[in-house]
């Protein structure tokens, strides 16, 4: 008798019935599974909703503009355009990013008015070319004021309809070891809602809980749950090194990622869904692999370099008259001197000395005070607490910026002691001066101001994001943000 062969253990079992069933669910599971789906689906109501009411918007106000066609569908292309990039910018074609909370509503807000900014100055540049495209003033900022709340109330709606699909589906996750422990703990603090399997690759912890009483316990039957991902699972992440996966198994994970539904490593989930870099995955030649934006001569360097220059620049100016006030403040409730000053560690490691206005009380820096500044520390004057809370303080950095030794954007110049503290005890930690300090940064508007070296080790986790995803589009992104917090006085 002639031996019979075997599938292998992960291979993709057959309907047996219901073909037409089956492949619905399947086209469901992919649409679901898909993030570009949703980002198109927010992409096609700005563009229609946009369309729509600048059109009756030109009507009803009986814009001469109105009756030339071709000069209204340049405007609309222009406007959408930029409309497009700023929403892209804050997340707003993403479905990971929540949309129903304050802090996206404040970005949406300041990336749609960054929009009608910059569409004004183009339309209205061209304009002194061709005065036939110049629409009323009026019109183009009441479609703005239209489209903002309009485009606000279909991006609830629709992540409402995201959160309900997804509510009852799991992510399975592929280990059962301490890198599927310590995701566990990370993935119970943040806000996904979506419940996670843990199945073991060789049936060792089957019946364990994956990180004690209380957490999830690890199942078996790897082949049986990948053969039946269908309307169950939302997505596979694996927790466990590719070296330790057989051939067989990654080539079914290379098939779920490209017909069936996302399959994360536990990096590529960090930095989709929580925007950090885990620290267990980086090593000593993190920054050897590719994709990394600021390597060598990267143009955008050069870019923002001269972006640098001609900001501080011009705000130094501007805010002359704010800087002598603040000094006048200052010193008639305080005292001199005005102006902090301490030694810093900039790119490469070298050090600079960094300029700030004072907020506190003279002989707060001694050999034996706390090198953390808490909350409701005592140390920080009045007027210094306001200060810090609208970040007026960081303002004489903008000479550190002009200089060169700073950027207005990068991970946080540590004063030299923290530093030489952090490299002792965070490994890698040196990692984030491969870019210039900046005044605000990806981790300074993601996390908490650090009043401990825990704070360090994970404000390190958005300073390395930061550094692996080095772009425009995440400094138009820090920018936004910062204002935020400007705005709601979240500095310390």
């Amino acid at each position: 008798m002639d031996d019979v062969i075997e599938p292998p253990v992960w291979a993709e079992s057959a309907p047996t019935s219901g073909g037409a069933d089956n492949k619905s669910r399947r086209t469901l599971s992919i649409v679901r599974g898909h993030d570009w789906i949703v980002g198109l689906l927010y992409m096609a109501c700005d563009i229609l909703c946009w369309v729509v009411l600048y059109g009756i918007v030109s009507y009803i106000r009986r814009d001469e503009f109105f009756v030339s066609p071709f000069e209204f569908m340049l405007v609309d292309c222009v406007v959408l355009a930029v409309i497009l990039q700023a929403l892209y910018i804050v997340g707003g074609y993403s479905r990971n990013t929540e949309m129903r909370g304050l802090i996206y509503t404040t970005e949406h807000i300041l990336a749609i008015a960054a929009a009608g900014a910059i569409s004004a100055m183009l339309i209205y540049s061209a304009a002194t070319f061709d005065q036939t495209m110049k629409p009323s003033r009026g019109m183009l900022l009441l479609s703005f004021l239209l489209f903002l709340p309009v485009s606000l109330l279909y991006r609830r709606w629709i992540r409402n309809y995201v959160v309900a699909s997804t509510a009852s589906r799991t992510f399975l996750v592929i280990g059962s070891g301490a890198a599927a422990a310590c995701f566990y703990e990370a993935y119970r603090n943040s806000p996904n809602g979506q419940q996670l399997d843990f199945v073991d690759l060789r049936d060792e912890h089957v019946g364990q809980p994956i990180a004690g009483e209380g957490s999830p316990v690890v199942q078996g039957n790897l082949a049986g749950k990948l053969n039946d991902l269908g309307e169950r699972y939302s997505g596979i992440i694996l927790a466990e090194k590719a070296n330790s996966l057989s051939t067989q198994l990654l080539e079914r994970l290379v098939r779920a990622q490209f017909h069936q539904t996302r399959v994360y490593t536990l990096e590529s989930f960090y930095e989709t869904h929580w925007r950090y870099v885990p620290l267990d995955i980086v090593d000593p030649v993190w920054p050897l692999q590719t994709g990394f934006q600021l390597a060598r001569t990267s143009p955008y360097h050069y870019l923002k370099r001269l972006f640098d220059l001609i900001v501080s620049a011009v705000t130094l100016i501007i805010c002359a008259p704010l800087f002598a006030l603040i000094a006048l403040l200052i010193w008639i409730r305080e005292g001199c001197p005005i102006f902090f000053q301490q030694e810093r560690i900039g790119r490469d490691e070298k050090p600079l000395v960094v300029f700030k206005f004072r907020t506190m009380r003279l002989g707060s820096t001694k050999e034996n005070e706390d090198i953390y500044t808490r909350e409701g520390d005592p140390r920080i004057t009045p007027l210094g607490r306001w200060l810090r809370k609208l970040r007026l303080d960081e303002l004489p950095q903008l000479w550190n910026v002009f200089k060169g030794d700073m950027s207005l954007i990068g991970p946080r110049a540590e004063w030299n002691k923290c530093a030489e503290r952090y490299e002792r005890s965070i490994p890698f930690y040196h990692f984030r001066h491969l870019v210039k300090p900046g005044i605000t940064g990806w981790a300074q508007v993601n996390y908490p101001y650090g009043e401990s070296d825990r704070d360090a080790v994970e404000k390190l986790k958005y300073d390395l994001y930061y550094i692996r995803h080095y772009s425009l589009k995440l400094d138009a992104m820090i920018v936004l943000k910062t204002v935020h917090t400007m705005l709601f006085g979240k500095g310390r």
